[in-house]
Order: structure tokens, then C-alpha cells, then sequence
């Protein structure tokens, strides 16, 4: 048994995923530290906690950059160099955001950090699919569980902080330092795997690109992602402006949704062997619409909080992998592909968040809850185009 396992772990797709894992943790530990930070860092700039929705907005604009930017080079040069310096450079960033008193400087800190992790974004979301290729299901859903399970870790720490002097710097400065040690083991992890497809079928002829099946699918990253980063990232500005929680009890809430967004991340992984992204979804779109109707009817308590958090977590969970993968079955993914899909999940993050940040300025933190559930609600309208597109290539085929 113990060679058997000596033996899994030697394998190169085995010893590449793993890495891409570590990634993956990193940037959920990136994402998750946001939201409990955010007071934190409106009080480092003197700046209304409202207008921190131009953090998000800055960095999905650079997020946005560096996805179009890898859809370009991960086609053309070795992929896990680029990984590795990408990684570096945004672990550089997160080491300084804790320490400007510039409200300018920090947008450019997260607008460069963005660029980084949309390279990182799409290079780790591409290279998975071209290792494992046809297969590439329950290893796309755990690479987004090591996702999940980064966002629970951060708020975590920030909230063991919270007694300290200055204690949320420490918790950016523990992220920077794990960052530092995945983008050093993966600058020099060699065996960059090549492209699974090429831009031709099997008689040499250019394939044909099926563009409304690429649009519906962005769209569908773009309201899925913008509900995920803006329920994760507002979360905490919610319970406590609405004094709900105390500041410690809404760091464990935004921990709690993420925990329960990786449970649900693990639980899924068995699940994609067994069922397939059109059975999955559609479940998992309407829980989130159920629980999120259900605070929207009955808010205020810390109770129901703490339970429609972790029940939208863990409903959440399966929708970007799958939706992902469900596209990958649709379409020959090329780097170049996979980058113009990722633009919705790179908007999205934009979008919402930012939005979100203007109307709790204008109305109060109680919509946001109102605009997570709407754009779930388009999250799902996107699914079923993206159904009935799939259902006419094929036909078309």
C-alpha cells in the first residue's frame, strides 16, 4: 500500500496537480483576507469603508488584463515559469497592501496583484485540463476546493489577530510568506504540459469557434463569480454595520462561509464522478436561491446569518468547476479559449463587489443580500443557455 502511494505521488500529472493546488490555496487565502480587512484598511487610508468597493473593482480590472494576458502566453511558452514568477510577484504585493497610508497606491497595489492572479487564474485553470484532458473533472473540482480551503484559512487568521496591535498585517505578512514558497517550488517545477487540442480537426481544417457558447458561458462565471467574491468579501461589512455580530463573530462568519464553501468544494469531487455538470448545477443554483431568499424574509438575526452562510457556501461550491468543465465538454479549450471564458469569471469579480460597495453608501449594507440573490438568479438563466447552446453544437456538429 505504502508503494502504491510512493508510486501515485512520483508520477508527474500527480506531482504537477499537486502544485497547482498549493496555487490554488494561495489564491484563496488572497481572496479571503479582503473582506475581514476591509474596515482595517478604509481606517489605514482614511477613507469611508464604502468606497474600499474600488479595491475590488481595480483589482478585477487587472484581473481581467492578466487573464487576456495568459490566454496569449500559455500557448506559446512553458507554462510553470510563468507560474512561478506570476506568484512571486502577487505574494511581493500582499506583503506591502498592510503598509500604505495612500488610498492611490493601495488601488495600484491590488490593480497589479489582479494582473498577476489572472495569469495565475488562467495558466493553473488550463494546464489541469491539458494534464489530465478528458478526465479533467473531480481534478478541476479539487483544485478549486484547495481554492476554498485558502479563503477559510485567511479570515481564520484574521480573527485570531483581531487582539492585537496592528494584528491584520500579520495575517497579510503569513499569506505573503506562504505565497513566496509555492512560487519558488513552481518556477522551477519542469515538464510544463503541452496543449490537449489543437486549432484543428482531424482532417487538418481550421475548427470552427462556436462564440454565442463562449459568451454564454462567460456570462455565466460573471454573475456566479460576482455573487462568490461579493457575498465572501461584503459579508463582514454586513453583520457588523447591521450589528448583527460583533467584529471577531463576523471574521468566523466570513470563515464560516468559506469553510462550508470547502466542505462543499471536497464533497463534490466523489460527486463529479457520479453525476455530471447539468445534473449538479442546477441543485446547487437553486439552494443558493432558496437560503438566500430566506434572510431576505427574515433578517437581522445572528442565528439565520450564521445558517444561510453556510448553507450558500456549501451550495455554492460546485458551480465555477463545474460550470468549467461543463464548457470544456462543449469546446476544444485552448489557452486562448479557456482566457475568453474567464473574462466573465474576471468581470464578475469587477462588477458586483464594486457595486455593491456604491449602494451600501447610498442605501445600507442590507443590499447586499439583495443583489447576491439577483445575480444568482441570472447565474441560472446563463446555465440554461448554456444547456441549449451545447444541445445546438452538437446538433450542428
Amino acid at each position: 500500500m505504502v508503494k502504491r502511494v510512493s508510486e501515485f505521488l512520483k508520477d508527474d500529472a500527480v506531482a504537477r496537480t499537486f502544485n497547482y493546488y498549493f496555487l490554488f490555496i494561495c489564491l484563496g487565502l488572497a481572496v479571503g483576507i479582503s473582506g475581514p480587512t476591509l474596515p482595517a484598511l478604509a481606517d489605514q487610508t482614511g477613507i469611508p469603508v464604502g468606497q474600499m468597493g474600488y479595491m475590488f473593482m481595480l483589482s478585477a480590472i487587472g484581473y481581467t488584463l492578466g487573464t487576456l494576458l495568459g490566454g496569449r502566453v500559455f500557448d506559446r511558452v512553458r507554462g510553470h515559469p510563468v507560474l512561478g514568477i506570476s506568484q512571486l510577484i502577487s505574494a511581493s504585493l500582499i506583503f506591502f497592501i498592510p503598509l500604505t497610508p495612500w488610498f492611490w497606491f493601495l488601488l495600484a497595489i491590488v490593480f497589479s496583484k489582479g494582473l498577476s492572479d489572472g495569469m495565475l487564474n488562467t495558466g493553473a485553470n488550463t494546464l489541469l485540463v491539458w494534464t489530465h484532458r478528458e478526465k479533467a473533472g473531480p481534478f478541476m473540482n479539487a483544485l478549486h476546493f484547495f481554492f476554498g480551503l485558502g479563503a477559510f484559512l485567511s479570515p481564520f487568521f484574521v480573527a485570531q489577530l483581531t487582539g492585537f496591535p496592528g494584528g491584520y498585517r500579520w495575517a497579510y505578512w503569513i499569506v505573503a510568506g506562504i505565497g513566496v514558497l509555492v512560487g519558488l517550488k513552481l518556477l522551477f517545477l519542469p515538464d510544463s504540459p503541452k496543449p490537449a487540442h489543437t486549432h484543428t480537426d482531424e482532417n487538418g481544417a481550421p475548427t470552427k469557434v462556436f462564440y454565442p457558447l463562449i459568451i454564454a458561458a462567460a456570462l455565466y462565471l460573471f454573475f456566479y463569480v460576482g455573487a462568490e467574491i461579493t457575498y465572501g468579501g461584503w459579508i463582514y461589512t454586513y453583520a457588523t454595520t447591521l450589528n448583527i455580530s460583533s467584529a471577531a463573530g463576523a471574521a468566523y462568519i466570513t470563515s464560516g462561509f468559506w469553510l462550508s464553501f470547502t466542505i462543499g468544494r471536497l464533497v463534490s469531487i466523489p460527486v463529479a464522478t457520479r453525476f455530471t455538470p447539468s445534473q449538479v448545477i442546477p441543485a446547487a443554483l437553486l439552494g443558493c436561491l432558496a437560503i438566500l431568499g430566506l434572510v431576505v424574509v427574515l433578517p437581522g438575526s445572528n442565528t439565520l446569518l450564521w445558517i444561510v452562510t453556510l448553507v450558500l457556501g456549501f451550495c455554492m461550491a460546485p458551480i465555477w468547476p463545474m460550470g468549467f468543465t461543463l464548457a470544456g465538454q462543449s469546446l476544444k479549450l485552448t489557452s486562448r479559449l479557456s482566457s475568453f471564458i474567464l473574462m466573465g469569471d474576471s468581470f464578475g469579480g469587477m462588477v458586483l463587489p464594486w457595486l455593491v460597495g456604491q449602494v451600501i453608501d447610498l442605501t445600507g449594507a442590507q443590499s447586499m443580500v439583495l443583489l447576491v440573490l439577483g445575480s444568482m438568479f441570472l447565474n441560472l438563466v446563463a446555465f440554461i443557455f448554456v444547456i441549449q447552446l451545447g444541445k445546438r453544437k452538437e446538433a450542428n456538429a
